[in-house]
């Protein structure tokens, strides 16, 4: 497969704040691997504190992760299309909201701004999907997404098939292996896995 290291990538986080150790820890996987990672988080993660953690906890640990400030405007994250920042872009968490926007063309926010941009480029955008209906309303979304050119999920199950039946979570281990197949122009397979036990 093919070497990442010259790779600019970039790393969208959305509001789901369960998921969000998760987040930083593939963070810190991929930016051993790749030469750049442009941290980006949509607005709510800007100001929003959680029983999973602080709003400016976060930012500091992405800056320091990736060395570089956090995206996390709408004027911030417009200059990436034009000025062609990103080889791939990855939205890890997806919330269904955002996957709602990203669905309907919706660009009211600093994630969808980035992905608005970026598919301009027709550079690969790649999304790791964590919420709650993602076998209820956020199903018709995600089957939308599915068949956008440039467009690639990494791969996801129900987390918890007994109390959550419609929750669906993205494989966060499988984030390098998506971008170097959605590089190449394939979307990683199995793209349903087995259910959490």
């Amino acid at each position: 497969m093919r070497d990442m290291r010259d790779l600019s990538v970039g790393y969208a986080i959305c509001g789901s704040f369960c998921t969000h150790s998760r987040a930083v820890r593939t963070l810190e996987r991929l930016r051993a691997e790749v030469k750049t990672v442009v941290p980006i988080v949509s607005e709510v993660c800007t100001t929003t504190n959680t029983r999973f953690g602080k709003a400016p906890d976060l930012l500091r640990e992405l800056e320091r992760i990736c060395d570089r400030n956090v995206i996390g405007s709408i004027a911030q994250a417009e200059p990436i299309g034009p000025e062609k920042l990103l080889d791939v872009l990855v939205i890890c968490p997806c919330t269904g909201n955002t996957l709602a926007k990203l669905a309907a063309g919706v660009t009211d926010s600093s994630v969808t701004m980035a992905a608005k941009a970026h598919l301009r480029n027709g550079r690969p955008l790649v999304i790791g999907v964590s919420t709650n209906d993602g076998l209820y309303t956020s199903a018709r979304n995600m089957a939308e997404l599915l068949c956008r050119k440039n467009v690639y999920f990494i791969p996801f199950r129900q987390d918890d098939p007994k109390g959550k039946p419609a929750s669906l979570v993205a494989e966060f281990a499988l984030v390098e292996d998506t971008i170097r197949e959605a590089r190449e122009g394939r979307q990683l397979q199995p793209l349903l896995l087995p259910a959490a036990r």
